[in-house]
């Protein structure tokens, strides 16, 4: 498995030195994209593909196995636990597991963008270690892989490669959290310039309590920003705390670190001086994504394991998996763990693309990679809300379908569940993440210029005339067409109308701007997996008995993303609206966000009744 072979699939029949408008972070909002601009999950390479089976195999037979045959997770404060987590991780850097975003030189996979995000969903399968395996494979070496110099380089990453190194990330301080540049950890260089002496403390490191080197940030005396240095563990000065006592992710090792005037040598230095709180933005960007797939791949962990159960476990004379409720929550799982999918491969793929245009461009190969993963802010945060979103929602939905056995330890479902909570919250709070989708957007609208709302919104009377005539085009997906635009619409219309009314203060209206983010996340998933049917209609090798099914799934989504956008509208109307102007705008997005005549009852049964004959999610 080659890094040329991936970069010949970044480019792959496209030309990356014409710049393409679609590789533009937020486009999907004022233009149509085609479905042949998309990539999906049947494009996979033979070396994806392999890369995703090794893993799985590798979770199921050192994880999920040991877990039942010891019937109880593991908890890095039991010594002997401890010891078996620093085992699994020694046998992934033997497999290569632990340098999948590092390159080939320093002795890594060199892994495309989106075959990390495939890492990471199939990692999921590995409970709680997978989260330490993120955080090595991810944050706790991408920024010296991005921002490093060739010697922190060459020192580093072939350690970290092989998992003799582990490595960790270190950001947030009891008083920073989502105000990352808050922080007060400072640094100070000694006078004969060889050492810089930190003094501070840092919380919630994953990894920290066995990782060799930690990515950690700082302020160096009073500048207006923070840096980054590059520390290990032995540096004099340096200490850990005892592992935190947490809800979930029992087997992630969790600490406080502290820096009493820890020697720090100078050319530890990551980047340039006050590029830190750059670093660790753009480290948080990829790394959302990544966390969006955990939870996308988790969600569907949770469906197989729910169908299982479901088919072997009988009432009333038949198995569950014949009752409506039960084929209602498993065909919902299903549906959204099937667009939300094709979100973040579409997103991914998009990455690498920009990667090469920037590359091919002349720009060098870490600088691109960071610009690439920059552009798709805003989608990055879309998928990291959603994936997230849709682990808590499956995991809990699992527990319902295995009813009390659920809350028993021995099917690890309840583990499962408490796991997936902390997936709202790291990375960025869901809260955090809902309101830079639009904050982002809007500063590319308003401030670069990059994205032109307003000639998009000039748009939207055309359109409501046509939701308004009495001929309904029913040819082709002229219908789902129709419902991805009026969510783009119905956003357009309701920022444009908030942000007149509200001026500068609706950055301090947060729900509304929520609301806002709702409406902008459903038009991208839904949009997502109606190209996604689409190209696949158009494919030979498609699979006919699957497609009828995913077209299904793609209906399903549409409906509900509707509803949902629907409740969102009128309470974001009814927030920043009255009198006659609230009576107007809610019609404008009632008739924006006309039904979608479809059979939800029996598009879940279909689902579920696909899902059940193949014992699981198998898309």
């Amino acid at each position: 498995m080659t890094q040329t072979t991936f970069e010949k699939e970044k480019v792959s029949s496209r030309n990356p030195l014409t710049p393409n408008p679609v590789l533009r972070g937020g486009y999907f909002v004022t233009a149509d994209t085609s479905s042949e601009e998309i990539f999906i999950t049947e494009e996979w390479s033979e070396e994806h593909r392999m890369m995703a089976e090794m893993v799985t195999d590798f979770c199921i037979r050192e994880v999920q196995e040991p877990f039942f045959r010891r019937g109880r997770e593991l908890v890095v404060t039991n010594e002997e636990d401890r010891k078996e987590v620093l085992a699994l991780l020694k046998k992934a850097g033997e497999l290569g597991l632990c340098g999948v975003s590092i390159p080939e030189r320093y002795g890594g996979m060199g892994l495309d963008f989106k075959g990390n995000a495939l890492f990471s969903k199939v990692a999921a399968n590995g409970f709680s270690f997978a989260t330490t395996l993120g955080a090595q494979t991810s944050i706790g070496c991408l920024p010296i892989v991005y921002y490093g110099n060739e010697a922190q380089k060459e020192k580093y990453l072939p350690g970290i490669a092989s998992g003799e190194l582990i490595a960790a990330y270190a950001l947030t301080e009891p008083g920073a959290g989502s105000d990352a540049n808050s922080g007060k950890t400072s640094a100070t260089l000694s006078p004969d310039g060889q050492h810089y002496l930190l003094n501070g403390q840092k919380i919630w490191i994953t990894n920290g309590g066995f990782a060799d080197v930690f990515i950690v940030f700082a302020r160096i005396d009073q500048d207006e920003k923070l840096s980054a240095f590059i520390v290990e563990r032995g540096f004099e000065g340096f200490s850990a705390g005892p592992e935190e006592k947490k809800m979930g992710i029992k087997g992630s090792s969790t600490v406080q670190i502290y820096f009493d005037n820890c020697k720090v040598p100078a050319e530890n230095l990551l980047g340039s001086r006050q590029e830190g709180f750059r670093i660790a933005l753009n480290i948080l960007n990829g790394g959302r994504i990544k966390a969006g797939a955990g939870g996308i791949g988790g969600a569907q962990l949770s469906l197989d394991k729910a169908v299982q159960y479901a088919v072997e476990r009988r009432q009333f004379g038949k198995p569950i998996a014949g009752f409506g409720a039960i084929q209602y929550k498993i065909g919902d799982i299903a549906m959204r763990a099937f667009a939300n999918e094709a979100a973040l491969f579409r997103t991914a793929d998009y990455i690498d693309r920009k990667e090469a245009e920037l590359k091919a461009g002349g720009m060098p190969d870490s600088e691109a990679k960071v610009r690439a993963i920059r552009e798709f802010a805003v989608e990055a945060s879309i998928i990291k809300v959603k994936g997230s979103d849709l682990v808590c929602y499956a995991t809990d939905e699992a527990i319902q379908i295995h009813g009390g056995m659920g809350y028993a330890q021995e099917t690890g479902i309840e583990m499962g569940y408490r796991d997936a909570r902390i997936t709202k919250i790291y990375e960025g709070t869901n809260e955090v993440n809902r309101l830079l989708i639009v904050g982002e957007l809007t500063k590319r609208a308003m401030v670069s210029k990059e994205l032109d709302l307003v000639s998009a919104g000039k748009k939207i009377p055309s359109f409501l005339l046509r939701q308004l005539a009495l001929f309904r085009p029913k040819e082709g997906y002229a219908e789902e067409e129709r419902i991805v635009q009026g969510l783009k619409n119905t956003f357009l219309f309701l920022s444009g109308m908030a942000g007149r009314k509200l001026g500068r203060k609706m950055i301090e209206e947060q729900e509304i701007v929520m609301n806002l983010s709702t409406i902008l996340s459903e038009a991208y998933v839904a949009e997502s997996v109606l190209l996604k049917i689409k190209k696949l209609e158009r494919m030979e090798s498609a699979d006919k008995e699957k497609l009828k099914i995913q077209r299904q799934m793609m209906q399903l989504y549409l409906y509900e993303a509707l509803a949902v956008a629907k409740k969102a509208a009128l309470e974001a109307i009814g927030s920043f609206a009255d009198g006659r102007r609230k009576r107007t705008y809610n019609l404008v997005a009632n008739t924006m966000l006309r039904p979608y005549d479809v059979n939800p009852k029996q598009l879940r049964r279909n689902i579920a009744g696909f899902i059940i004959e193949k014992r699981g999610y198998c898309f």
